[in-house]
């Protein structure tokens, strides 16, 4: 069946929408996420506000996504709920204040949770593309996520066929896998393997209408290295060299996966200029800029992802050169990227970033003082879990040394000890494989602790010799509660 979809106003396809509506809306962080719909949204709902009529509604998503998607409807108050990761400053202070509810998922969880009917029915399908047929077939943006779940359950569809993105065709590989009790294996056996479709098809009869746009990404670039996150990216690859040299690693290496931000860029860049690591493919969620330097440089040999996440400036170079890059990166959904089955069967080394960790490796990755939220989990779990090396990263001070990232024990906790494996800061490096609870702090405390914190924390760990875990309740959480009181870590006191 060929149809010719209407193209309306952004306001337009707004109007369509109602309150309690639930929508699914593409990308991956800002990459593939919608722009001008949102907006529109929003602006609606400001005006039935105004006439002081309710309108809010459920907002599911890939990950994160930009300023327009949530936080213009944050700002208009037009969010009931939403899952399951955001990053907008906005909507973060409506949900730690109780007018927006969120619940935090797995990302590779987030799909199968939708198909469920857990969440309820996904009233409209709000996604970005750079291609639509007659017939219903999509090619998507630079982010996945979930859209193509999205699509197939979606009672409605709206597209925003944006003309700023060239063809990506042959970027995607597309996989839904079938879901219990008929569930079969995820047939991927190394990063370059593409196992589904190069598009997204729907019943063209579901899309009712297209806005179309010239609009970018609203990726924002990265912060220059400092000395901080430059040392840790040193830290991790030199550790990475050794287990190779070591023969903790094979010879070829393994498939790397690096989390989102400055750090992550530092690693996957010191990665790359570190002699001791041969070439290497990636297996990750986020392409950020420093892997499209190492995959134009022949460093990283294939990166597999869910968005193409990088700056302006990445982002026309990969455009510019789009058949070298179409050759050398696929993009998939959400639950293929970080799907744990494929995370243990590929070996992955994972790489990933703390709020807190304590001192037996247990890692808070979500909430601040164990409070309140900074994100989400995302795809942290995902990997960690699941990996050959999982290793955790974070600066060993926060607020100029107020806070030390490394404390007794953590405030909330996203992942045990049992999944932490390495934990690295800008003063070294902790591997807690095969340690004891008595060992790993003595490695945490003289190999990642700031030097300002090193007898603080040895003084704790004095305080309960006894015990299988130098662990004292009375005690556990002075630190935060020093901070909190007095507004530094160092003002502790020990009882």
């Amino acid at each position: 069946m060929n149809k010719t979809f209407p193209i309306l106003s952004a306001g337009e396809a707004a109007a369509l929408v109602k309150h309690g509506d639930t929508i699914g809306f593409s990308g991956f962080t800002p990459a593939g996420a919608c722009k001008v719909i949102p907006k529109a949204i929003a602006e609606r709902a400001k005006v039935e506000h105004a006439a002081g009529r309710p309108f809010q509604l459920g907002v599911i998503t890939g990950a994160s996504t930009g300023k327009s998607l949530d936080g213009a409807l944050a700002e208009a108050d037009a969010v009931a709920w939403r899952t399951p990761y955001q990053s907008d400053p906005t909507l973060r202070k409506a949900i730690n204040e109780g007018r927006t509810r969120f619940f935090d998922l797995h990302l590779s969880a987030l799909q199968p949770t939708v198909r469920s009917g857990v969440l309820g029915p996904v009233n409209f399908a709000i996604v970005e593309a750079c291609r639509v047929t007659p017939d219903g077939e999509i090619t998507l943006g630079a982010g996945v996520g979930a859209a193509n779940t999205f699509l197939r359950l979606a009672e409605k569809v709206l597209i925003e066929l944006n003309d700023y993105l060239p063809d990506l065709t042959g970027f995607h590989d597309i996989y839904e896998p079938l879901d219990p009790p008929v569930r079969r294996e995820i047939p991927i056996y190394t990063p370059h393997d593409r196992v589904g479709t190069a598009t997204v098809k729907v019943d063209p009869r579901k899309i009712v209408g297209i806005v179309k746009t010239n609009t970018p990404d609203e990726t924002g670039g990265f912060d220059a290295p400092d000395a901080v996150t430059n040392r840790i990216g040193e830290n991790v690859a030199d550790f990475l060299a050794t287990q190779l040299r070591t023969g903790c690693l094979p010879a070829s290496f393994l498939p790397m996966q690096s989390g989102v931000g400055n750090i992550a860029n530092a690693v996957i860049g010191a990665l790359g200029s570190n002699p001791g690591i041969p070439k290497f493919t990636m297996y990750t969620e986020v392409i950020q800029d420093a892997v499209i330097g190492l995959v134009e440089s022949g460093k990283c040999t294939f990166a597999s992802g869910c968005s193409l996440t990088v700056s302006k400036e990445k982002a026309a170079a990969v455009y510019k050169n789009i058949d070298y890059f179409r050759d050398r990166i696929v993009l998939r959904p959400q639950e293929i990227s970080n799907s744990p089955e494929l995370v243990r069967r590929l070996g992955l080394i994972t790489v990933n970033t703390a709020l807190e960790v304590d001192l037996f490796g247990n890692v808070n990755s979500t909430h601040v003082m164990g409070r309140d939220l900074m994100n989400a989990i995302g795809g942290s779990g995902d990997f960690t879990r699941n990996a050959h090396i999982s290793i955790f990263t974070c600066p060993s001070v926060a607020k100029n040394g107020a806070i030390s990232t490394i404390v007794p024990l953590v405030a909330h906790m996203d992942h045990s000890e049992h999944s932490v494996q390495v934990v690295v800061t800008e003063h070294g490096v902790a591997d807690l494989r095969g340690k004891t609870p008595h060992e790993r702090a003595a490695l945490m405390i003289n190999n990642c602790v700031h030097p300002e914190y090193r007898d603080i924390l040895r003084a704790y760990v004095k305080l309960s010799s006894k015990g299988h875990v130098p662990q004292t309740l009375h005690n556990a959480f002075g630190m935060h509660l020093a901070f909190l009181e007095k507004g530094d870590m160092r003002k502790v006191e020990w009882v």
